[in-house]
Formats: structure tokens, C-alpha cells, sequence
């Protein structure tokens, strides 16, 4: 034993940390009961983690009383503190310091963020695994106290949340009390001495933990200890016995989730394997959705042993959906290698994973409100799976809603429905923002013909689009990309079908005019089918990547920007000016590179000279005003 680690030391918070715990001290929130509720939880982690250890090494949980994983809360109110301890597995000394001083986990920044924004910050404590600094909402001081399992040395964590904490070698009197496991002390605040009561303590407990695997005991100040939840996996009792408060409260409990589900999936499959599953589809979208490791957050058990909540149980599109595994077949002692490849958990993840989907199906048909539900929160990511998963390709086609031309979220299978006389392809339009899409230029023939256009605003849409894609037998066409005709489909619009009659500029020598104008600036000029009223229109080549697609691999530096083709509309003045003006003049250069240039702005890009771009439009601006 050295001297410096029987000395009191000091040490500061990370800075996250203590930006976390000004917001949590002074911050005001509406309900502070989930601090019990994420004690617990921690607890329960403590518990379960010892228990996969003991798998490898019996001799962790020790014997005699030692063996029963349990949990304990202790009110004193004489004292001021209540007291949260478990006999799990238990921290070392730098453990305490990892764990309680530092917040090991990306996109801890966002949260602070988001926490200074929200109003109520309830919803986002326990999404970003900082449960345990919640407790300094009604603490004004904490002392943990802790010895790993399998370990003779006691520590002490103490902080009354300001910029540092003091970790220091347990007194006689802590490590006699604290055999294997942790104790946390609460000295609560004047204003949240109400959470001394014993009915404060049942009711949270109820709401919140019911479902913990291991028994909750409270230690009344008089009157013998008494366990105050039901400690069974509610995943394995049978449907008929549970009520839709049951499994809310199941939900919150294993999701550490405020909000209601709007899809519940419980069953018991039999066979070749054995297990339980008991999913669930959150209503409101988790500030970690799209962190890019795209993790999924379905628990594995095995014959009620938590073994991990990272064995991708669902491909990462469904990485919303939260929940338990139950197996009775998998060896307990399974490792992270074995669970890349064991077979039986491969025919697990698949079985689940499409059971999902379909249940999925049955809720949009059923339920439209609550599938809309999921729809609007998770639809972004449901749609990953069109570009990852081949074998449900159609069914996520099929359950995808999409904004379209109408001003509706509608089905594929509605939009075929109302195709126009001779309508055979589905199409669809690529780019940042709905709002921008409706603007585009390259809807006007299709408008023309009141042909109802997907609007595909989500990133992912430039990836699942750039395969070739067909739904119910009729492919997906874009509209920025490759050649269209749309002649045979008639037109709705008298104003257009007028503007037949408007004369054409000469297609051979004005394509050859501007061509020579721009350059190598695109890769080709030609004669537009898309538009009716607009001058000018870029489009992607038909046999390369979309344009969209080809902006998003660019700003992730993943590939290189193509010269686009360039659409001319003949019947627009512009274009009809090129032709009249002499080949070769400042006139034609002008008109050329501003057709190329407003093509540009209105697909959101900036011109690739600005100055010379507003140059040019002030140049030709001024020879109107003088004409």
C-alpha cells in the first residue's frame, strides 16, 4: 500500500461534467423522481454484470448471505440522507474515478447542448447514460462508497458538485458495511426531504422499476426490511397476464424512456431455438439515433442472465427499436467473438429482424396513427434498410411514407394507385429540402401532366435511389437524371399545352452556340423534355451517380464531382436570345454562363465564380435598361 493511495485526494470533473452538473444543480425540472429511478437502474447494471462474471469465476459472488443479488434503499431522516446500495460487482479505485469523474461516451457535447435548449431535460438524462448525475438534482452532497467483488480494498467517491470530487481509502466503518458492491449516500437538499417517506419511495419504485430482475428492498427507520417490486422478467409471463400499463411501464424501465411505445411486439418462439422477445418501438425520436457507430440497444439475455446490450440482435436500420432477448439455448458464458458467429444467433437475429417488420406491416394497416408515429421519428432510418437489405427491400418500400407533389405523406402503393393514363414509372426527385424541391425546375413537365413526384429530402435518399429500383413492377425514374419523355402521357394544363405553339429556337445551332460558350464548364448541352417554363436545368448523366448523391460522397470527401449535362428549354426568351445574337459575342457568352449559373442556384450551389457571376448580371442588366 503506498501513501498516495491512503491519502484524501482531490481531483477536478471533466469538463463535460461539470458543465452537466451546473445544469443539473440549477436547472428547474418538473419532475425529479428519476434520480431513484437511475440509481436503481445503476444497481441493477451492478448486479447483472457481476453475475455474467460469476459465469467464469463462482467464487465473485462469495458465500452465505453474500450470494443474493439484491438492492437496497435506506431513508434516514434524522440524518438527512437516503441511501441506494447494491452487492453487484462493485469499482476499484480508478474505476471510481472513470466512471463518476469523466463521461466516457461521444456526443456527451450534444447533450449539454440540447439539455441548455430543452425544457424539460427529463427525456434526455437517461438516453445519454448520465443517470447517476442526476442525483445532484436533490443532493447537495454524494458519498460512494465501493468494493469490487473479489477485492479486500474499500474506496470513498465524495462530491458536492461543484468543479471536483475527493476519492479517498474507506474508513472501518464503511468497508464493515459494504462487504462486495457499492453505496451511494445521498445528503438531500432541504426542498427533496419528501423522498425520505416510504410512500415516495414504493411509489417510484412502482412507476419506474417494477420490472428490475433483482429484488428492491426498502429498509424502513422502523419496522423490518421489505422487498417493494415485483422482480420477475416481465418478457417471460404471458400476454394474457399483462395489461398495456404493464408494458409501458416495462418499456420506460428497460429503455429508460419517458414517453409511451407506440408499437409493443411480445412473443415466445418454440422450435429448433427457444427464447423470448419482448420489442419495443419508441414514439419520439433518441438524441443518439444518428451516431454513427449506429448501435442497436436490444438486450441479450440468456435464461434471465443479462449478457450484453451490444449483439447487434437487429440490423442497424432498426437500431430504434428497443427491448429484450430472452435465449434459452445460448451458453452463458458466450463471447464477443462467439456472438458474431454462433449460428443459433444468427437464425435469432433474422427471425426477429423480420418478425419486426412484419409486425410493422400489420400496424400501418391496423393502427395508422401510432405507425405515423414511427413513421415521422424513425423513417430516415427505416429507409436505410432499402439500400442494406435486398431480401426486405419491398416490404420496407412498402411500409416507407413519402412526401410527394400533393403536399401528402402517402404510400407508394397510393401513388400507383392515382398514376395518370399511360403513366408507367414512379418518379421522384432528389435534394436537401422538401421546401427546395418544390421549387425545382425539373418538376414542370411532370407538373404539367399532374403526375404526383416523391420528394426525397433525408440523406439516405441519394443512396437507396441510386440503385435500380422498382416497386410493384414499376421502376423508379428520377427526374434529374438521364433523358425523360413523358409525351405520351397527356397534359392537364391549358396554358402549356398553348405554349406548344410558341416557336422554338433552333436546336442544332443554339446547342452549338452555348456548348461552345461553356466549354468543358458540363459535359453536354441538350434540348430539355423536363421543363415548361424555366430556362435552363442541370441533370446527372444516366449511367453515373445522381447529383445529390455525388454532393454528399464530396463533403465527406469519398468522391469527385462530375460536370453535369445542362437542359435547355428551346421555347424559353433567354434561349431564343442566344440563337438571334451573333455566335461568338460577349452577348452570347453572358446568356450561356448565366443559364449554366441560375441552373446552379437553384439546385443550391453557388455559382464557380460569384464575382464574375454578379459582373455578368449587372453587365446584362444595364443593356436592358439602356435598350
Amino acid at each position: 500500500m503506498t501513501t498516495s493511495d491512503t491519502a484524501v485526494h482531490t481531483q477536478p470533473f471533466q469538463a463535460e461534467v461539470s458543465e452537466l452538473l451546473h445544469l443539473m444543480v440549477h436547472s428547474v425540472y418538473s419532475e425529479t423522481d428519476i434520480f431513484l429511478r437511475e440509481l436503481v437502474s445503476n444497481a441493477s447494471d451492478a448486479c447483472d454484470k457481476l453475475r455474467y462474471e460469476a459465469i467464469a469465476s463462482p467464487s465473485l459472488l462469495g458465500e452465505g448471505e453474500g450470494e443474493a443479488l439484491k438492492i437496497r434503499i435506506i431513508p434516514n431522516k434524522a440524518a438527512g440522507t437516503l441511501t441506494v446500495a447494491d452487492n453487484g460487482i462493485g469499482m476499484e479505485r480508478q474505476e471510481l474515478i472513470d466512471h463518476l469523474g469523466t463521461i466516457a461516451r461521444s456526443g456527451t457535447k450534444a447533450f449539454v447542448s440540447k439539455l441548455k435548449e430543452a425544457k424539460e431535460g427529463l427525456g434526455l438524462i437517461g438516453q445519454f447514460g448520465v443517470g447517476f448525475y442526476s442525483a445532484f438534482m436533490v443532493a447537495e452532497k454524494i458519498v460512494v462508497v465501493s468494493r469490487r467483488a473479489g477485492e479486500s480494498d474499500v474506496w470513498t467517491w465524495t462530491s458536492s458538485g461543484g468543479s471536483g470530487f475527493e476519492i479517498a481509502r474507506a474508513s472501518d466503518e464503511e468497508a464493515g458495511r459494504v462487504v462486495r458492491g457499492t453505496e451511494i449516500v445521498l445528503h438531500l437538499k432541504d426542498d427533496a426531504k419528501k423522498y425520505l417517506e416510504t410512500y415516495e419511495i414504493e411509489r417510484i419504485v412502482s412507476a419506474y422499476s417494477d420490472n428490475i430482475l433483482f429484488p428492491i428492498e426498502l429498509v424502513p427507520e422502523e419496522g423490518e426490511p421489505r422487498q417493494i417490486n415485483s422482480a420477475s422478467a416481465l418478457w417471460q409471463r404471458s400476454k394474457s397476464e399483462l395489461s398495456a400499463e404493464d408494458y409501458k411501464k416495462a418499456y420506460q424501465q428497460i429503455a429508460s424512456a419517458f414517453d409511451a411505445p407506440a408499437m409493443t411486439l411480445h412473443y415466445r418462439a418454440e422450435g429448433r431455438y427457444s427464447y423470448a422477445v419482448l420489442l419495443f418501438a419508441p414514439s419520439t425520436k433518441p438524441f443518439d439515433l444518428f451516431e454513427p457507430n449506429r448501435k442497436g440497444r436490444v438486450k441479450l439475455y440468456v435464461r434471465r442472465v443479462f449478457i450484453t446490450d451490444d449483439a447487434d440482435l437487429l440490423p442497424g436500420y432498426l437500431r430504434f427499436i428497443r427491448g429484450v432477448v430472452d435465449s434459452e439455448d445460448l451458453p452463458l458464458n458466450i463471447s464477443r467473438e462467439m456472438l458474431q458467429n454462433n449460428p443459433q444467433l444468427a437464425q435469432i437475429r433474422k427471425a426477429v429482424a423480420t418478425r419486426v417488420v412484419s409486425e410493422l406491416e400489420s400496424l400501418a394497416e391496423k393502427d395508422p396513427e401510432n405507425f405515423t408515429k414511427i413513421w415521422d421519428a424513425f423513417g430516415a432510418v427505416l429507409k436505410e434498410g432499402i439500400y442494406e437489405d435486398f431480401e426486405r427491400r419491398e416490404k420496407l418500400l412498402a411500409l416507407s411514407r413519402f412526401t410527394t407533389t400533393s403536399g401528402e405523406k402517402r404510400s407508394l402503393k397510393q401513388i400507383i394507385a392515382d398514376f395518370k393514363p399511360n403513366q408507367t414509372e414512379l418518379y421522384y426527385l432528389v435534394g436537401d429540402s422538401i421546401e427546395r424541391l418544390k421549387s425545382n425546375p425539373r418538376l414542370e413537365a411532370a407538373t404539367a401532366r399532374g403526375i404526383e413526384v416523391l420528394l426525397l429530402s433525408d440523406p439516405v435518399d441519394a443512396f437507396w435511389t441510386s440503385m435500380p429500383t422498382e416497386f410493384d413492377g414499376k421502376p423508379l425514374k428520377s427526374l434529374s437524371q438521364g433523358d425523360l419523355n413523358l409525351d405520351l402521357i397527356p397534359r392537364v394544363d391549358d396554358k402549356d399545352e398553348a405554349k406548344k405553339d410558341e416557336p422554338e429556337a433552333d436546336e442544332a445551332a443554339t446547342i452549338a452556340v452555348i456548348k461552345a460558350a461553356l466549354g468543358e464548364r458540363v459535359s453536354d448541352v441538350k434540348a430539355s423534355t423536363r421543363l415548361t417554363s424555366s430556362a435552363s436545368c442541370l441533370v446527372a448523366d444516366s449511367q453515373g451517380p445522381s447529383r445529390e448523391l455525388e454532393r454528399i460522397l464530396a463533403q465527406q470527401n469519398r468522391g469527385l464531382r462530375t460536370k453535369a449535362v445542362l437542359e435547355i428549354n428551346l421555347r424559353h426568351p433567354m434561349v431564343g436570345a442566344i440563337t438571334k445574337a451573333q455566335a461568338g459575342s460577349k452577348v452570347v457568352d453572358d446568356l450561356s454562363l448565366l443559364l449554366l449559373e441560375q441552373a446552379q442556384i437553384l439546385d443550391g450551389e453557388l455559382p464557380e465564380d460569384p464575382a464574375a457571376f454578379a459582373a455578368r448580371l449587372n453587365r446584362l442588366v444595364l443593356q436592358g435598361l439602356g435598350g
